[in-house]
């Protein structure tokens, strides 16, 4: 089945998924039309599919590194293996970077030197939230079904049928 022109010109329809997709996986649920919802749900699904196979492959590696007063130190780290390693690049190909916001309190250089190692958090919320959850619909031989849509009715204005999509 070819995919739903949703209306728009090729690039912008891609635009529009790749952020709606984002919003969806970031926030949880968004509010859209039928058809859009319909998109992102087989969109959605397939990150979540390949987030959840790959989530937990990785091992743990012993690396010796200097402290503050130039000691040698044994510190154990996760390193991801290459075919995560590969999953993770394409879902951070395809999703959008959400920035995430400075409180008020927060000074700049707080804020800089919090979110220096986060480049990507909605990739990270995708491996260490939204992953696990959904590992024991694969263990189970269930696949997909990660998505719920409600109807709301139509919008006003141009009656297109409204839904929200959100996880289960």
């Amino acid at each position: 089945m070819a995919n739903r022109k949703l209306g728009k010109p090729s690039d912008q329809r891609v635009a529009l998924l790749r952020n709606q997709t984002t919003a969806l996986i970031w926030n949880g649920k968004i509010v859209t039309t039928e058809t859009r919802a319909k998109e992102i749900r087989s969109i959605a699904e397939k990150l979540i599919t390949l987030a959840v196979k790959e989530y937990e492959n990785g091992e743990m590696v012993e690396k010796e590194t200097r402290n503050d007063k130039d000691q040698i130190v044994k510190v154990e780290k996760l390193q991801d293996k290459a075919t995560k390693l590969h999953a993770r690049r394409q879902i951070m190909a395809y999703l959008y970077d959400v920035p995430e916001t400075k409180s008020k309190d927060e000074s700049k250089s707080d804020y800089k030197e919090r979110t220096a190692d986060k480049r990507h958090p909605v990739v990270e919320k995708l491996f260490r939230e939204i992953a696990p959850k959904y590992a024991a619909r694969i263990k189970d031989g269930k696949k997909g079904g990660y998505t719920r849509m409600f109807k709301l009715g139509p919008r006003r204005g141009d009656a297109a049928q409204m839904v929200v999509i959100e996880l289960v």
